[in-house]
């Protein structure tokens, strides 16, 4: 294959000792004249790459799309606030519910609850070209105003706008750079704090904007009373508690490790820390003296606690048990353990919304799209609040739990999904292995067409992750990061010995961090598998700190001004690590020109250089999308990728 020009500039940096190559970083510019003639040639080879499977698969990934989303209600009063995406529309669309005799029709069909619903904000009435994206909102205590943020071309720099629920009219804003902040109302529903650039803020509507101090992530107490500011430090986080009766600010010890603290509705403090337990305790005590309190709820040492919520006479306590989620009903004054909730299987949970003696949460496994559940305490029964939207005819699917050990002995779990059928065959293997991120179950309309067409899909629970606690994760970030690349290969090893596929027809895939992951796993084992799919990564480690949200994280990766840190980022940096005369496996980049999280020329400089380095005859390509970003995007455009991701794994395996 012909690749497109590429100039091999001799750039060479020394940090610390370190004399760093880097050809390509005439690449870093996007608008510089040479970089978009470059990336034109790419979308050329792209674009004439043979892929005859891509339209049965984007058709079948339509269908299995066509469930749509839901999301759990969130209450203020009588209303209720939710997500919805109706089988065919390309975003969810916030919707507001009313007791229905207060309305006699709705703009939803159909009465879930015997409420009404009508639509708060469409993104596609915003923005019919479907480049606008609702990424988060949080509606007034009072239920009459609800906070949009709004983000345009995937850039993830939204735009804050506060809405009247029932005409949906701006009351205030925008207020920009707004990149998911939490928003805590007070309870007179005239005024909120919100995050901007790492600092707090108080808005007043249509008044003053009052910057507070640096904090990543804030909460208000029920009355009003008590603030919560949360600031990342490293490896854990800072606790700062105003009491605005005062006002007065207290500090919670947390000591490097990563602690939630919340005063709930019945007035006590609520600690959820990693302080001595990395599986996650649950602490108590008065928020006049947060340094004091006690525990609630131990830290179960096989289980990760993720999240919890008050109802009446009940605390429920969610929790991760080896990837698969599990709700228990704990005593909220001993703590002690009741009862376990009743769950349709063995998949995942979405956070809970409290409401008097009931709470809501999503389920999903592999073959179950996301729903919505209600449990009652007084009844202790679990019901379907609301199904999926759509339906869609699902292949058999048989879920493996298969355990084996790393390079190192570590035990590591992996889920291998496949048909009935036996022998090796065509496979791929996803993970992702950092920031504490567990992968559990979910329903995806791009794994089940491989498995339909005969594939396996394997699913790698390495270190780095959140399935096992903070333990697991620290064991694999800064210096032992080496850890996730060897679980890793371990798996595709296990793979291939268990007869479940061959190198020839094993291939891998992962984004973002896990881009990095499959970018390590081809410089160091290329031998292991035949094609990759490396979607939005981080693979420049030396440079990795000079754009996008790179600086956040030193925590996870360590920083190359750091002379012991840029050692071991140098060890296994992805794009320092292409040799010449390699038959690399088959590779296919996907980027987006709106993502301002990973920047786009960490791709970029690789693809050039896997290009001019491999000596096998396997194609090295590069997808670009624009107006898209790392996240959320147009159901349509899904489809897209998706279909083209897996229409290269079934030409290349």
């Amino acid at each position: 294959m012909t690749y497109p020009d590429a100039e091999r500039q001799p750039i060479v940096d020394v940090i610390h000792g370190h004399r760093i190559e880097d050809p390509y970083r005439w690449l870093e510019d996007p608008v510089s004249p040479q970089t978009e003639k470059w990336l034109a040639a790419q979308d050329d080879l792209w674009r004439t790459h043979s892929l005859p499977a891509r339209p049965r698969l984007r058709n079948r990934i339509a269908q299995l799309t066509a469930t749509g989303v839901i999301g759990t209600p969130t209450w203020r009063g009588e209303r209720a606030f939710r997500l919805r995406r109706e089988p065919g529309q390309e975003h969810a669309i916030l919707y507001v519910g009313v007791p229905d005799q207060w309305e006699a029709s709705g703009r939803l069909p159909g009465h879930i609850g015997e409420m009404v619903w009508r639509v708060v904000l469409d993104p596609m009435v915003v923005d019919p070209a479907g480049t606008t994206t609702l990424d988060d909102w949080h509606p007034s205590p009072d239920g009459k105003l609800v906070t949009v943020q709004l983000s345009r071309r995937g850039e993830e720099r939204a735009q804050l706008y506060v809405l009247d629920v029932m005409n949906g009219e701006v009351v205030d804003g925008p207020v920009g750079d707004c990149r998911y902040s939490p928003v805590a109302w007070l309870p007179s529903s005239d005024a909120f704090y919100y995050i901007r650039g790492r600092m707090a803020h108080l808005r007043r509507l249509r008044g003053d904007d009052l910057a507070l101090v640096e904090a990543d992530g804030l909460a208000l107490s029920a009355d009003g009373r008590w603030l919560t500011l949360s600031t990342n430090r490293g490896a854990g986080n800072d606790i700062r508690l105003c009491d605005l009766a005062g006002p007065e600010w207290r500090q919670v010890e947390g000591r490097g490790a990563k602690t939630a603290v919340t005063v709930a509705a019945d007035g006590r403090l609520y600690v959820a820390t990693t302080q001595g337990a990395p599986r996650v305790r649950l602490g108590v005590g008065d928020p006049a003296d947060p340094n004091a309190w006690q525990d609630l709820v131990p830290e179960d040492p096989q289980a990760v606690l993720t999240d919890f919520a008050l109802i009446d006479g009940a605390l429920l306590v969610t929790r991760i048990r080896h990837a698969i989620g599990e709700i228990n009903v704990h005593d909220p004054v001993t703590g002690e353990w009741r009862s376990a909730v009743p769950l349709p299987g063995h998949g995942s949970i979405g956070r809970m919304s409290a409401s008097g003696h009931q709470v809501w949460f999503t389920y999903a496994d592999y073959v179950t799209p996301e729903s919505v559940y209600r449990y009652d305490v007084r009844t202790g029964q679990t019901t379907l609040w609301e199904p999926a939207p759509g339906r869609a005819d699902l292949p058999e699917v048989e879920s493996h739990q298969i355990e084996y050990s790393s390079a190192d002995g570590t035990l590591v779990r992996m889920v291998v999904l496949s048909g009935p059928s036996t022998g090796p065959r065509p496979c791929i293997l996803y993970g992702y292995g950092g920031f504490g991120v567990p992968l559990t179950p979910a329903y995806s309309s791009y794994v089940l067409p491989w498995i339909e067409a005969g594939g396996i899909f394997a699913f790698a629970q390495i270190r780095g992750g959140g399935e096992e606690g903070e333990d697991w994760h620290r064991a694999g970030t800064l210096d032992r990061k080496q850890n996730v690349f060897d679980d890793f290969a371990a798996a595709a090893e296990t793979l291939i010995t268990g007869r479940w596929t061959t190198p020839d027809r094993l291939g891998i895939c992962g984004e973002s961090n896990g881009g990095l992951l499959v970018g390590a796993m081809l410089t160091q084992r290329p031998d292991l598998f035949a094609a990759a799919v490396c979607s939005a990564p981080v693979l420049d480690m030396a440079r990795y700190e000079l754009s996008g949200l790179g600086p956040r994280w030193r925590a996870e990766y360590g920083s190359a001004s750091d002379p012991d840190a840029i050692a071991w980022l140098l060890r296994y940096s992805p794009y320092h690590h292409v040799r010449e005369g390699i038959r690399y496996p088959a590779t296919l980049f996907t980027v987006f020109g709106g993502d301002t999280r990973v920047d786009p020329s960490h791709a970029r400089k690789m693809c050039a250089a896997l290009q001019h380095a491999t000596a096998g005859p396997r194609p090295i390509l590069l997808r670009h999308e624009s107006d898209v970003g790392h996240g959320a995007r147009a159901g349509s455009r899904s489809i897209e990728l998706a279909a083209d991701m897996l229409a290269f794994f079934t030409a290349h395996l």
